[in-house]
């Protein structure tokens, strides 16, 4: 499999997740946003940071950035599209997921490991109802607000959810539901909020997130 990470001007984590897909038997290949092809990439990550600086609202710019276009064209020949933080807002600014990403219930930046679990098995890839991922957030937009227009459930599902230790409800940024991550229900296209690249290794807290690329992937991890 070969899988297109896409950097935008604020992007910060594409180097993070273009070393964590290094560690699965996958071709990670890096995308500039203004290109419209993904050198043959099968599936695309758009990865967590601030693109274009967060300007009008989180991922507002970078909906409309040439690569986006070509994102949907992937989509909808079958491909896929992971959305990580910044991607996820993105990828519901673009309309390529139902909902909104608003500011946290907190008013701040919150950076701090969670636990999320899985609600809903998804078509074509291995993630289990009830596996649950620790990973860390690192978002100051992070509550998600669904769209009375395009409700979950339609064409959408709430495929993530976060727990606290004893896999009971936590809600650390005030999402509708406790919402960690939105998915299409083809499961073609996915948007979560915690970040999977950042538990890539035990020397960064924890190998979750590994666990979770290689199911998105479908490939089996190798030692770094």
């Amino acid at each position: 499999m070969k899988v297109a990470v896409v950097t935008f001007p604020g992007s910060n984590c594409d180097r993070d997740t273009l070393r964590a897909l290094s560690r699965l038997p996958v071709e990670a290949v890096p995308v500039w946003h203004r290109d419209t092809h993904l050198g043959g990439a099968s599936a695309v990550i758009l990865p967590g940071g601030f693109a274009y600086g967060d300007y009008l609202r989180a991922g507002a710019l970078a909906a409309h950035s040439p690569v986006m276009g070509t994102v949907r064209e992937l989509v909808n020949a079958g491909g896929r599209v992971l959305g990580i933080c910044n991607g996820f807002q993105i990828l519901t600014e673009s309309g390529l997921l139902p909902g909104a990403l608003a500011m946290n219930v907190s008013r701040r930046f919150q950076c701090e490991w969670v636990q999320v679990q899985v609600q809903e098995c998804l078509p074509g890839l291995r993630f289990a109802a009830g596996e649950r991922f620790s990973l860390p957030i690192a978002n100051g937009e992070g509550r998600y607000i669904p769209d009375p227009q395009r409700p979950l459930g339609r064409d959408a599902v709430a495929f993530l959810s976060y727990r606290d230790g004893a896999g009971r409800p936590h809600n650390p940024n005030g999402s509708w539901r406790e919402v960690a991550g939105v998915a299409s229900a083809d499961g073609r296209v996915i948007g979560l909020m915690p970040h999977p690249e950042r538990a890539s290794a035990a020397w960064l807290g924890g190998e979750d997130g590994l666990r979770f690329l290689r199911v998105w992937t479908g490939g089996d991890g190798v030692p770094a």
